[in-house]
């Protein structure tokens, strides 16, 4: 999964408007458009901000962004063992 559907899927499961969360990131809604349809690349700023707006530290948002092929491929059959699990732990934690 790529940060804008990332960044879409915890937006939306919180049930906070695109334009009501651009705000509270002090962004554009096209901004954030953009970034949620992975036209544009956010800045480390833009990224810490979507983060406290998700109320989620950065690093979980970013390790929520991870996928199989971003993983080295001789590690893939262990990530994809533990996918579930600690997707399950992130999320039971902080979202």
């Amino acid at each position: 999964m790529k940060i804008g559907a990332t960044i879409k899927r915890l937006r939306k499961e919180k049930g906070i408007r695109q334009i009501d969360f651009a705000k509270q990131c002090h962004i554009s809604q096209t901004y954030l458009s953009q970034l949620e349809n992975d036209d544009r690349n956010p800045t480390v700023d833009v990224l810490e901000r979507i983060s406290k707006a998700l109320d989620i530290p950065y690093p979980v948002l970013s390790f929520l962004t991870l996928t199989a092929e971003a993983v080295p491929e001789d590690k893939r059959d262990v990530y994809k063992k533990m996918e579930k699990v600690m997707f399950g732990l992130v999320e039971d934690v902080f979202l």
